[in-house]
């Protein structure tokens, strides 16, 4: 509540005479903030001036992929390793430059969203119905006025929902879609936004999802037979709901109310594995948040920006193959978070501005387990950043210091954990073009083990220390447009080195039936990526969209006197890459995406017994856009994985072959 007092103490203040107001002085704070060019090209855009390499996906970029989730979405980034676990039901997280899924911050309109309990972030169940703009940053979001989460993870990704605009006239506007197709999908949706005065806006949007997840898949056996099943236990049904209320405050702040609810219950189809094709453990989940945000300027230098957020989440596992005293294993989780967050920025001169940002946090976890140690973090951020823009040369500079301290009721007390991380970035204008740029940037980070690292029965180690990163980062940007036959051409290039130190890995204890976590793995990472994208105009006005990414990318195993030092660590494969492309005429848009992973291993071993094949696959979308019965009607019909390929994102989760979509959205 410290949050609202701050606000409420200030606010007499914006009575006042604002400087603000003055256009003059306006329009000059304007230009001054607006330090990043954003150039758009046909799948993704890039910030020309961000000292952090960002990739972005917004509006009709993201309409142009064949994606019903963001998920889906995030496969076409560079540098990105999605591990799926196959079907519309199955678990998918982000792993970026191969740090792990828990270095990888997630934020909903600014807010982040997390999991205590085991660090991941299940990013199907992140629907594309409302999504306007997918935003992924290596080290972070260049931006200093910002909450203190969004400095502390090594990699930063933003969902942005679609924000009312009745610039039209319109003061009420409904969209009601539905997708159909393969594995028994059925997924009507529907947006409403009301604009309620000049200062106050409503947006409902809710969506439903239902699959039984049954598709065709081949599994095969060294040396032995060769046969098609179909998997079984895929099924999903879910449901979303969100509700905001958007508010201008005078002539330059706003806030925002939204609370967001999701509910699902799913089969887990498990590994092909030893002759087993059949799964029939189940699992639930229930997410809520409310979350306000304040933000305003309320002089000519200074500006605040205020969070606040209460999330519950519940979650049900039951496998009745795993007998317990009591029946089947049904285990069911708890967690609360109470966040709040307040940053200040002051603008010290037209090219200078610093900002201090703190966070407070409480995470709970409770279950109905026999002496289920109930865990209690409390989690004080601190970040100190500074800005300095000129003509050719941007600079940051962060400080940022964590205390995270923890109550349990049944275990060993874990040690607080005290953390001070350095970030220095900048990025520079060599040439008089404003359309090339190169940057560089350095960044320790930090990720505190989750509640199952400490604390999971048998294995947890309450006694862990945070796993460590240090970023390096050195790229360039060119943009042209030579507005002829070639619309367009864009370059991003980077090239990186990562270190982490005290990984958390699970390793043998007592005997190989019994595994403890300890901090143990050292990695290093060296890798190159590569981002280009090409618009082309031919006659009767029909445009291609072209774009290409590539990432080479090595990280090995470099703990020392282990057993595999030098290998290649899991799941991370040397060359990856995607192609996107898209015919535009009319009414009309002919999409077609590929995605390229190839050789990896399962395990930390690099033996043939570990050997995961390469994989791609080809997808493909006609699209028509126009009116029907005078209403903005669009229809889509798809095909994914066109060449029917059989393949494992993770071995022995087999992935659809090939699959259809069918679209339709109507604008009221």
């Amino acid at each position: 509540m410290f949050v609202f007092a701050w606000i409420l103490f200030l606010n007499p203040m914006y009575g006042q005479d604002n400087p603000l107001k003055n256009n003059k002085e306006s329009d000059s704070l304007k230009k001054h903030q607006l330090n990043e060019v954003i150039v758009t090209t046909s799948k993704r855009e890039f910030k020309v001036e961000s000292p952090m390499p960002v990739q972005i996906l917004s509006g009709k970029q993201l309409e142009k992929l064949n994606s019903l989730s963001v998920a889906d979405a995030v496969r076409y980034f560079s540098g990105v390793q999605l591990k799926d676990y196959g079907g519309i039901g199955g678990l998918k997280t982000i792993n970026v430059r191969s740090l792990g899924s828990a270095h990888t911050a997630v934020f909903y309109d600014g807010m982040s969203v997390g999991n205590a309990q085991n660090g991941q972030v299940d990013l199907g169940k992140y629907s594309l119905d409302n999504i306007e703009a997918i935003e992924l940053y290596n080290g972070q979001k260049s931006t200093i006025f910002q909450p203190a989460r969004g400095f502390f993870s090594s990699n930063t990704l933003f969902l942005k929902t679609k924000i009312p605009d009745f610039s039209s006239g319109k003061t009420t506007k409904i969209r009601v879609g539905v997708k159909t197709g393969s594995f028994g999908l059925f997924n009507p949706s529907f947006l409403y936004q009301q604009k309620l005065s000049s200062n106050f806006s409503l947006t409902a949007s809710t969506e439903w999802l239902k699959a039984d997840g049954k598709y065709k898949y081949r599994y095969q056996k060294t040396n032995g037979y060769d046969t098609t099943a179909v998997r079984q236990n895929g099924d999903i049904t879910a449901l979303r709901s969100e509700l905001a209320l958007q508010a201008k405050v005078g002539t330059t702040g706003q806030a925002t109310l939204k609370a967001y609810y999701y509910d699902s219950e799913r089969g887990l189809p498990g590994a092909i594995l030893a002759n087993k094709y059949e799964y029939v453990q189940r699992q639930w989940d229930r997410n809520f948040f409310v979350h306000g945000s304040f933000q305003n300027s309320f002089s000519k230098n200074y500006e605040l920006l205020a969070n606040i957020k209460f999330s519950r989440d519940y979650n049900r596992y039951i496998d009745p193959d795993y007998k317990t005293l009591q029946g089947a294993l049904d285990n069911k989780y708890y967690q609360n978070e109470f966040y709040a967050s307040v940053v200040n920025q002051y603008t010290i001169k037209e090219w200078w501005k610093v900002s201090l940002a703190t966070d407070f946090s409480i995470n709970t976890l409770t279950a109905n387990l026999y002496r289920f140690p109930y865990p209690t973090r409390y989690s004080y951020l601190g970040a100190l950043s500074t800005e300095m823009h000129w003509s050719r040369l941007d600079i940051q500079a962060n400080l940022l210091g964590a205390y995270v301290d923890e109550q349990v009721k049944y275990y060993q007390q874990g040690d607080s954990q005290h953390v001070f991380c350095p970030v220095v970035s900048a990025s520079y204008q060599p040439f008089d073009t404003k359309k090339f740029r190169v940057r560089a940037f350095y960044k320790e980070s930090f990720r505190m083990p989750t509640f199952n690292d400490l604390y999971y029965t048998f294995i947890g180690n309450s006694s862990l220390k945070p796993e460590f990163t240090t970023q390096y980062d050195f790229g360039s940007t060119y943009i042209i447009e030579p507005k002829k036959f070639l619309q367009s051409a864009s370059f991003q290039a980077d090239v990186y080195y990562n270190h982490v130190k005290d990984k958390i890995v699970a390793m043998p204890s007592a005997n190989l039936f019994r595994w403890t976590m300890m901090n143990l793995g050292e990695v290093d990472i060296t890798g190159f990526e590569l981002n280009t994208n090409f618009v082309f105009r031919f006659p009767e006005e029909i445009f291609l969209d072209l774009g290409l990414s590539y990432t080479y990318q090595k990280a090995i195993d470099v703990t020392p006197k282990g057993t595999t030092y030098g290998d290649q660590i899991p799941y991370t494969p040397m060359n990856s890459g995607t192609a996107t492309s898209s015919i535009s005429w009319k009414n009309w848009q002919l999409n077609y995406s590929f995605i390229y992973t190839g050789e990896r291993y399962s395990q930390k071993a690099n033996i043939p017994v570990n050997y995961v094949k390469p994989w791609y696959t080809s997808d493909m979308a006609l699209i028509w856009d126009g009116k029907f019965l005078k209403l903005p009607t669009k229809v889509g019909a798809e095909v994914n994985n066109i060449f029917n390929q059989y393949y494992d994102v993770v071995l022995n989760f087999p992935m659809p072959g090939r699959n259809y979509r069918l679209s339709m959205s109507v604008n009221f």
